[in-house]
């Protein structure tokens, strides 16, 4: 199976590229995975809607140019759907089984995704309806992703 992870915006602390690399080391026995960078646009406080939406905008020409062909797509968004780590295995193995052999899942930058982007995704998933860094949602996603594989697998790793 290919996973492509695309994400706004680079990681700059080491503690959170040394977790990412762990887990992208950890996948390799289960998926191949590709994670690519699109660049994010400098935000500032007190943004208007017109200039978040193109903010949004810019950074959803470089997401969606970055999407491959015949890829089942996923948005990692705050109103998407909710599944405990069990669930998510089974999303997972059911999606492998019924032909998904590459899945893209996207985490926008600090402001979110365009409403382009979500609309493209085939489904949209929630890991909580917190708030997160987009650099730390990249280490928790790679985290759980290398959950489910185990998970599905009937291997021990998950309580």
């Amino acid at each position: 199976m290919k996973i492509t992870l695309i994400v706004c915006g680079r990681i700059k602390e080491k503690f959170y590229k040394d977790a990412v690399a762990e887990y992208a080391k950890r996948l390799s026995a289960y998926c191949t995975l590709n994670i690519i960078e699109v660049a994010d646009e400098k935000t500032k406080e007190n943004m208007t809607a017109a200039e978040t939406a193109q903010l949004l905008d810019k950074e959803a020409d470089r997401i969606l140019a970055k999407i491959p062909e015949n890829a089942y797509v996923c948005a990692l968004t705050i109103d998407g759907t909710a599944r405990d780590s069990e669930g998510m295995a089974d999303w997972l193995m059911d999606h492998t089984l019924h032909g998904a052999s590459h899945i893209v899942f996207i985490i926008g930058g600090s402001v979110g995704l365009s409403d382009r982007v979500v609309r493209l995704a085939k489904e949209r998933i929630s890991f909580s309806k917190l708030t997160f860094p987009h650099q730390l949602m990249r280490v928790i996603f790679l985290e759980q992703l290398y959950r489910w594989f185990k998970i599905a697998r009937g291997e021990p790793y998950h309580k």
